[in-house]
């Protein structure tokens, strides 16, 4: 009887490891075939974040397989994907693209290939699974905290939640992305109006925020006294301004964000590249990378690898995003609350 049940258990065992191995030797295929295809191209709107570079060198030096970079605004690459595909030029591999941005691309002409089995997408958080279709999949997110130059808010006065932005405190002292057009303070009003009402808006709009549409240089502003708050401020936006007079709050019943996916493009010259691309940045080393750089990681088990003031970034509770049916008349909500 001993026997038989050894035999029984080690035919159940490969029955169960049947498609596992069948799995594995299918994305072996993809592997060879993509050092066979030698190089991905990726357009992606990251501006040269050194974190962006550590990933590309990280894959070159681990599969051998060339990276090149288009690396653009959001805006510019939208107009680059639908030029080279109206003109029948197939250029891109992937699009590294806000979930908003391929989802209005597909409906423009701007055409994307189902992604099929890639190993790492498992690994994606709970929360995030719904956000994985069968052609475009997260690789990180983007999230906006409130900013505060330290020498000119008291630690008492810090607002600690979106809320306290209304206060007539604040009038004429806090800048801020333009609410008006795409872009962070455009998510930033829409997940305001869909949290709080409109109400809260038009509150805030009387303490009279000012606008400005140069992020990078609006942080600097505030670390140089010309106001002593920012909004919307993307975490990873904050990361190089260490040691300046300045704090990102995160605010107490959590953050806006933007989701950052990959697409495979249309007739993409090399797929297979594309695929394992994919697959390298979703493995816990490229999301700890990300992570360390203030962006909020997909993969599971993240934070545990972080140092506490990155882990405090990564773990930020999810307040909402900008959903495609938001954008045309809550942009002209927008107009009419700030004129």
């Amino acid at each position: 009887m001993s026997l038989i049940r050894k035999l029984a258990a080690f035919a159940v065992a490969a029955v169960v490891a049947g498609p596992v191995f069948a799995q594995d030797a299918e994305w072996d295929k993809v592997v060879e075939a993509a050092k066979k295809e030698g190089t991905v191209t990726v357009y992606n709107s990251q501006l040269g974040a050194p974190n962006f570079v550590a990933v590309t060198e990280s894959f070159q030096k681990k599969h051998g397989i060339k990276v090149e970079s288009l690396d653009v605004r959001a805006s510019e690459l939208t107009e680059r994907l639908r030029s080279e595909q109206a003109a029948g030029r197939y250029l891109a591999d992937i699009q590294m693209h806000s979930a908003n941005s391929i989802e209005t691309g597909k409906t423009q002409g701007i055409l994307v290939e189902p992604l099929g089995k890639i190993p790492n997408v498992a690994n994606i958080r709970d929360d995030m699974k719904k956000e994985v279709t069968a052609d475009h999949v997260p690789g990180f997110l983007q999230a906006y905290g409130i900013l505060v130059n330290t020498g000119l808010v008291k630690p008492e006065d810090e607002p600690k939640s979106w809320k306290d932005l209304a206060d007539p405190k604040w009038k004429g002292k806090i800048l801020s992305d333009d609410m008006r057009p795409l872009g962070s303070g455009g998510t930033m009003f829409v997940v305001f109006n869909k949290t709080y009402g409109q109400a809260f808006n038009e509150k805030l709009a009387e303490n009279k925020p000012v606008f400005s549409r140069d992020l990078r240089n609006d942080a600097r502003r505030v670390a140089r006294g010309e106001y002593p708050v920012y909004i919307p401020q993307m975490f990873a936006f904050a990361n190089d301004l260490k040691g300046l007079p300045i704090k990102v709050i995160v605010p107490e019943e959590g953050v806006p964000y933007v989701s950052i996916h990959f697409a495979i493009m249309k007739n993409a010259p090399h797929p297979n590249a594309a695929k394992l691309f994919i697959d390298h940045f979703l493995d816990m080393e490229q999301q700890v990378t990300y992570a360390k750089a203030w962006m909020l990681p997909v993969a599971k088990g993240v934070e545990d690898q972080l140092d506490p003031e990155s882990k405090r970034f990564a773990s930020a509770k999810l307040l909402g995003t900008r959903e495609m049916n938001e954008y045309g008349p809550l942009m002209e909500l927008a107009k009419k609350i700030y004129p």
